[in-house]
């Protein structure tokens, strides 16, 4: 038996989620839909194995959640990350509580997404 959960981050703006997601991020845009023009946006994007659903639809997620990460390359990814030069969200790399390193994106709609270095 195997899993894959798809967690559905809300979103409000396009411009402003794609600027994020993947240009920040790097992840690519896989799908996108409306029901027709001037609809809310649903998409899929993801990057090695992180899949996201992004949903400008009122119902089907609360902005402000918050989503954990693990990767096996904390460094690789920060330094991919922070070379985008994105104005609005610079994390570092810190020690957790429970002894991972990890650092922390906020996306412009308040959502979090914690990366942390697993063994």
């Amino acid at each position: 038996m195997r899993f894959q959960a798809i967690p559905v981050v809300r979103i409000f703006d396009e411009d402003k989620a794609k600027a994020f997601y993947l240009e920040f991020l790097g992840m690519s845009l896989d799908w996108q839909h409306r029901f027709e023009e001037g609809y809310p946006l649903y998409m899929q994007v993801s990057r090695e194995g992180l899949v996201l659903h992004l949903s400008e639809h009122s119902g089907d997620c609360t902005p402000g959640s918050k989503i954990f990460v693990n990767t096996d390359d904390i460094e690789g990814l920060h330094r991919d990350v922070m070379s985008q030069g994105y104005r609005y969200c610079r994390p570092d790399i810190s020690t957790a509580p429970w002894g991972d390193r990890v650092f922390e994106v906020v996306d412009p709609f308040s959502n979090k997404i914690v990366f942390n270095e697993c063994a």
